[in-house]
């Protein structure tokens, strides 16, 4: 895992690859209570004997926004980033979803720090973020993250 304790090392990293998550299995469980919190039930993602017959799939796919709503336990695997009052998510841009993520696929977060910018005291970083489905050639998806960290 990187350990960040302050803005200059994290510059240190601009450009490169800050690291992958560990493997995370995406169950039906997961899937279903996500569609309970979400209040999307949808086929697709929930009713494992219709995906079955009717999906050009043969099986429930997770909710993309389920994928992109893992993005911050994934990141936490990749950057332990100290020494600060308060981390903010501070938007999402750019994302592209090459594939869906099948029911039982196990995914990981691969991280690069595309930029990183001082705006008087607060750092504004921005991850590239590619969603990788194991034993598969594309990506779940790609796309910016953008975080602000407060120092002390």
């Amino acid at each position: 895992m990187l350990i960040i304790n302050n803005f200059e090392e994290y510059q240190s990293h601009l450009a490169k690859e800050l690291g992958v998550s560990r493997w995370h299995k995406i169950d039906q469980e997961q899937i279903n209570k996500f569609a309970d919190a979400t209040l999307d039930h949808q086929w697709i993602h929930v009713d494992q004997e219709k995906a079955a017959i009717e999906s050009p799939f043969k099986t429930t796919i997770a909710h993309g926004y389920l994928t992109l709503s893992l993005i911050p336990y994934l990141w936490k695997q990749i950057a332990d980033v100290r020494n600060i009052k308060m981390e903010i998510n501070y938007g999402i841009e750019s994302f592209k979803f090459g594939q869906p993520v099948l029911v039982n696929d196990e995914v990981q977060l691969k991280a690069k720090l595309k930029s990183i910018v001082n705006l008087r005291g607060i750092t504004k970083v921005v991850i590239e973020a590619n969603l990788v489905i194991k034993d598969q050639q594309k990506s779940a998806y790609t796309g910016d993250v953008l975080f602000l960290y407060h120092f002390i």
